[in-house]
């Protein structure tokens, strides 16, 4: 203690009677004490505080809200496409006696816009689960659907029309592929590409018509169902178009994806044995790799199940949803790759027994992957949503909505908006109705 110190406290004492010194000293003392106290409280408190922010986990969520949709009775087979600049569309096809139309409409402010009419016609093929589609590129749009040849229930082509105004008018259609052969052609996928190209892929049946195959759906007993591919540009004439694979399932769906490295197709391919898996092949350096599986299920079944791959890429990351019965019941599965699809990891099993597929894959900006499929409960179809991390973390799972479990549901689809998720999908009934909600992603 200091000089000055000592002397201040003999002033005080010497000004005052020895217990009233006492009694200040005591006072002081505990001030200081308490003080000390309520000090050190204060910085556990505070610690304790910022631990606490800090290692609490909030809880996931997935609402759900209803977005009327702009479809009319008789509606079905939706398709969902989020351009490069975040505007969504939602396709569709109406029918109305013998004519069927195929309209669209934009997603504008949490509310879908007045119905467009893209085309119409009174000789389409109209299927459960090959439908039509739409996208939309730098200053176009390009719409698919299938058309019906003179004979034959399953010949049809894929018939393509482009849009240079946003939609308020359309080319005259032309027909995808140049083969002229009356037969299947369809279960297109479509991807906008730079320089104002469509990059599209579909499932070829020319070669199954021989005198042996004419009238079989399918091709049994002729020439195998092929994967085809070709690049399109904004007036319609075909740049480039290759043949993927000679030998696929008949009438699976395909997905297509892009990445850093360039285009992926996936599909079911169909052995010489009748297995039935998923493939995948890439375009690098303008040729086609060997297709490979994604994973060697190995799923022997005669017949087509009617359940393609659906696939979503951002720069290098590629999540891929399949479903298989291989082991005798149903499973549904999903598969990421970092590498642009060269590589994929061990599957994740998201449903098994209960499940009939009808999957659906997105990739959000933030790099989580949104799965969608359907299980049956009798004859009911719960519509599930699950949120996985990049490594495939499961962040939280919710049932979106039912339908029916009947080939007229068709199959649910989604896509981004903005950080949200749009879903959409067919409510069968005396009349099908096709059905949208918004799903807002907190917590994850």
């Amino acid at each position: 203690m200091e000089a000055g110190d000592m002397f201040m406290i003999e002033t005080i004492k010497s000004n005052l009677k020895e217990s009233e010194f006492e009694k200040l000293v005591k006072q002081v003392c505990t001030f200081i004490i308490n003080f000390s106290i309520m000090r050190q409280t204060l910085i556990l408190l505070s610690i304790t505080f910022f631990l606490l922010s800090c290692g609490a986990e909030k809880t996931p969520e997935l609402n759900i809200s209803s977005i009327p949709s702009p479809t009319s009775e008789n509606s079905l087979t939706p398709r969902l496409f989020t351009s490069s600049n975040g505007e969504v569309l939602l396709s569709w096809l109406e029918k109305h006696d013998e004519m069927t139309k195929l309209k669209f409409s934009k997603f504008t402010n949490d509310v879908w816009n007045e119905p467009q009419l893209i085309n119409e016609g009174d000789n389409w093929f109209v299927n459960w689960a090959d439908f039509p589609s739409l996208i939309a590129n730098e200053s176009s749009l390009t719409a698919h659907w299938l058309q019906k040849r003179a004979k034959g229930t399953y010949d049809y082509d894929i018939r393509i029309s482009q849009s240079q105004n946003d939609g308020n008018s359309w080319s005259e259609s032309f027909v995808l592929h140049s083969d002229g052969i009356a037969a299947e052609h369809g279960f297109v996928s479509m991807l906008p590409m730079a320089n104002d190209q469509s990059f599209a892929t579909w499932l070829d049946g020319r070669n199954t018509k021989t005198e042996q195959a004419s009238g079989n759906h399918g091709g049994h007993g002729g020439g195998a169902m092929t994967l085809r591919a070709g690049t399109l540009d904004n007036n319609g004439n075909m740049i480039a178009e290759w043949e993927l694979d000679q030998r696929t399932c008949d009438c699976c769906q395909t997905t297509a994806a892009m990445t850093s490295n360039g285009p992926v197709v996936a599909y079911r391919n169909r052995s010489e044995n009748e297995i039935r898996d998923i493939y995948i092949t890439r375009l690098i350096d303008n040729a086609w790799t060997e297709p490979k599986p994604v994973y060697n299920d190995n799923w022997e079944i005669s017949g087509c199940p009617v359940n393609g791959p659906s696939m979503d890429s951002r720069n290098n990351l590629v999540a891929i949803t399949w479903f298989t019965a291989a082991n005798g019941y149903g499973e549904v599965k999903l598969s990421i790759s970092k590498d642009a699809a060269d590589n994929f990891s061990q599957p994740i099993v998201l449903s098994r027994g209960k499940t009939n597929g009808r999957v659906g894959t997105l990739i959000t900006d933030n790099d989580q992957i949104v799965v969608s499929w359907a299980e049956v409960n009798e004859d009911k179809s719960n519509i599930m949503l699950a949120v996985f991390d990049s490594s495939g973390k499961e962040l939280i799972r919710k049932m979106i909505a039912e339908t029916s479990a009947a080939r007229a549901s068709g199959f649910p689809v989604i896509t981004t908006s903005k950080d949200e998720v749009l879903i959409a999908w067919t409510e069968t009934g005396n009349q099908s109705k096709v059905k949208t909600s918004l799903i807002s992603m907190k917590n994850l």
